[in-house]
């Protein structure tokens, strides 16, 4: 049998240690491409490169890869630059990660990593993003292999209904603590957020972004809940942003 082409992209630049370990996943799966930006571009969501030129370089930082590409623009710049200009057709899979952070709950509008999954399933590719709730370097990601495996597997074989991709987080547990995999909802949480205002030695002001994570959402079927209970999230994401309930109750007012 054919093995499926995937592509594999990040938001946290193509030496992190999150996207190494997801293309030697992937090598067990399939044909790997890699397309990644050259530098971190974490929380650029959906951002593309249109006031400055784009590079790509060729890459060997995996021996076994033909194909790995460092880009200098946004994760969904690598996804064009791939499906257009590198391989100049579409991928079987895409998969995005394994981002080293949260992308659970409202992070996912956020999301570098998850924008390139998206911009992957705007193309008709299914796409999968991975995320990690430890935000550390030193992470270790093996307890993640099998689970990532499963899940990269059961869409190579199912596909996904159209227009949606996969937001897939992972506990900050060891293996013997996750408990499973959940097909969950979003949560509906939000960050609460302050300015910390400073001023530089030339007495100009500056500002870091700092916030609050909070989470008054107690259903027991969302990606929170999830986490905080060692289970692997899943959460269906589609990329068609319209509210269709409320079309009727606008319909009701007087825009004639």
């Amino acid at each position: 049998m054919k093995k499926p082409l995937i592509l594999v992209t990040n938001d946290d630049s193509i030496v992190a240690p999150g996207i190494r370990f997801l293309i030697d996943v992937m090598k067990e799966i399939g044909e790997v491409i890699v397309v990644a930006p050259d530098s971190p571009q974490s929380g650029m969501g959906h951002a593309i490169t249109i006031n400055n030129t784009l590079h790509i370089d060729k890459v060997n930082l995996d021996k076994e890869i033909e194909h790995e590409y460092s880009c200098s623009g946004t994760p969904v710049d690598c996804v064009k630059m791939a499906v257009h200009e590198i391989l100049k057709k579409k991928p079987d899979l895409c998969v995005s990660g394994i981002n080293h952070g949260s992308n659970s709950s409202i992070n996912v509008i956020y999301s570098g990593t998850m924008s390139a999954a998206v911009e992957a399933g705007i193309e008709g590719i299914p796409a999968i993003g991975f995320s990690h709730l430890d935000y550390s370097w030193e992470t270790n990601f093996e307890p993640t292999r099998e689970y990532v495996k499963k899940i990269t597997q059961e869409v190579l074989k199912n596909g996904l209904p159209e227009g949606v991709v996969l937001n897939v987080n992972f506990p900050k547990a060891s293996k013997g603590v996750i408990n499973g995999i959940k097909v969950c909802r979003q949560a509906k949480a939000m960050w609460v957020e302050e300015f910390d205002k400073r001023t530089n030695p030339q007495g100009k002001e500056y500002y870091w972004l700092t916030g609050e994570f909070v989470n008054k959402d107690e259903g027991e079927d969302t990606d929170e809940w999830a986490l905080e209970n060692n289970y692997v999230s899943v959460v269906p994401v589609q990329f068609d942003l319209t509210a269709h309930q409320a079309i009727k109750t606008l319909n009701n007012w007087d825009l004639k």
